[in-house]
């Protein structure tokens, strides 16, 4: 076969695997997702994270706990009197709205208000630290309430053995690339 039939060969071939049919294009299937997940065992920060929720939201100004936010913190407060070889920073944070220093008090506030509750439902006080963040770490960037919704948290990062925080667990404004953000 000389060089000209063997370019009109790759071409023909070429031009065959162009106009077949491609696989459609399927959207983020939610369902499909959370199957792939790994499951995690219960004595790991990874468990409390992905299945019980490692943080609570708050009303506009508020450090009050909801319904919502208090039965998470319930489960939040089994799993850590369950595994007592961990402790947790309670991170408090705020949306962007308000000055820097009424957000980080803002942001105290809170994470005192989930430790205070982690407190009362057996939780050792000892194993318990507080941080606020204010807005200096958002997870959503917009100028829209769904967004400020999602900054006005308390994050509770489990520690294991008093080593620092999981990667895992740790908030870092969204920048985590190993994170489930399984909101309370």
């Amino acid at each position: 076969m000389n060089t000209t039939t063997k370019l009109i060969a790759i071409a023909a071939v070429s031009t065959l695997f162009a106009c077949a049919p491609q696989p459609e294009a399927h959207l983020y299937d939610a369902e499909a997702a959370a199957e792939a997940l790994p499951d995690f065992a219960e004595d790991t920060p990874a468990y409390l994270q992905s299945e019980i929720g490692d943080r609570v939201h708050f009303a506009v100004d508020q450090s009050t706990l909801s319904g919502e936010a208090r039965s998470t913190l319930v489960a939040q407060a089994r799993w850590m009197t369950t595994y007592p070889r961990f402790s947790a920073v309670i991170e408090g944070h705020a949306d962007e709205r308000g000055t820097r220093e009424y957000n980080l008090a803002l942001g105290a506030r809170r994470a005192s208000a989930v430790r205070d509750f982690l407190v009362s439902h057996g939780v050792a006080d000892s194993r318990l630290e507080t941080v606020t963040y204010g807005k200096e770490r958002p997870v959503a960037l917009c100028a829209s309430e769904s967004c400020y919704a999602d900054n006005r948290r308390s994050v509770t990062v489990v520690n294991a053995g008093g080593a620092g925080p999981d990667v895992i667990g740790a908030d870092t404004g969204g920048l985590e690339t190993a994170s489930f953000d399984v909101s309370g």
